[in-house]
């Protein structure tokens, strides 16, 4: 693993940690509105218990190294599960977060992917392929 990978592992964990924490406290009204109506569980229950779950995937992916393939693996896990709701609030039009555009929460879906290949970058699950990678092939 790269220096800039170990950030990046730490940069997300922190990331999460704190939207997690956001989650719980300053910013729920704002995560429970991005929550689908059509979403079989309570808005608030989904709040917490996502809140709860990035908490605990942030700061395991900062303070369990040696398992941040795992970790790495579950935040890109996660966050495939919550785009759905990403989905929702474009189709839906629901304002949050200063989303309160249809461009904006368009440009918001092609973050998502970029999440997903952090959490497996910085987990060390992706990797450039070197020279003597390609010879050994």
């Amino acid at each position: 693993m790269t220096l800039l990978q170990h950030v990046a592992r730490l940069a997300l964990g922190a990331a999460m940690a704190a939207a997690g924490t956001a989650h719980l406290t300053v910013s729920r009204e704002e995560f429970r509105a991005q929550v689908p109506d059509w979403f079989p569980i309570g808005a608030d229950v989904v709040v917490v218990a996502s809140g709860i779950v990035e908490i605990g995937l942030g700061v395991a992916f900062v303070a369990l190294p040696q398992h941040r393939r795992l970790i790495g693996c579950l935040l890109a896990a996660f966050f495939l599960a919550i785009f759905p709701g990403n989905i929702a609030q474009y189709v839906e039009g629901t304002d949050a977060f200063g989303l309160d555009t249809d461009r904006a929460r368009f440009l918001r879906l092609f973050f998502q992917p970029v999440l997903v290949l952090w959490a497996l970058w910085g987990g060390g699950l992706l990797r450039r392929r070197t020279r003597s990678d390609a010879q050994s092939n």
